[in-house]
């Protein structure tokens, strides 16, 4: 036996109907904080916030690093230097021996 019920009716009349709770008060919430949330991320997006995030007292911590890089590249250079002269020593060393 097979049959078939047609109900024509809103989705507000289907809810009522069924007792399910009204949400739309509550959604209506969700969205308007949805949106305010994406709206704050997006300002935090654009490119002057990020660079005071990144860069907080502006281009002195990119000096900082720059100099850190320099450093550490001199102490290298002057590291391979020594070596090489002292290598250049004892090769002279063992020749005149």
């Amino acid at each position: 036996m097979k049959v078939e019920i047609e109900i024509e009716c809103t989705p507000e009349e289907a809810r009522r109907f069924l007792g399910l709770p009204d949400v739309q008060p509550m959604q209506v919430a969700m969205v308007e904080e949805m949106r305010r949330r994406m709206m704050a991320n997006l300002e935090a997006m654009e490119p002057e916030a990020l660079m005071r995030t990144w860069l907080p007292v502006g281009l002195q911590g990119l000096e900082n690093v720059q100099k850190i890089f320099w450093t550490q590249l001199n102490k290298a250079m002057t590291d391979a230097q020594g070596k090489a002269k002292s290598k250049s020593k004892s090769d002279d060393e063992e020749t005149a021996t």
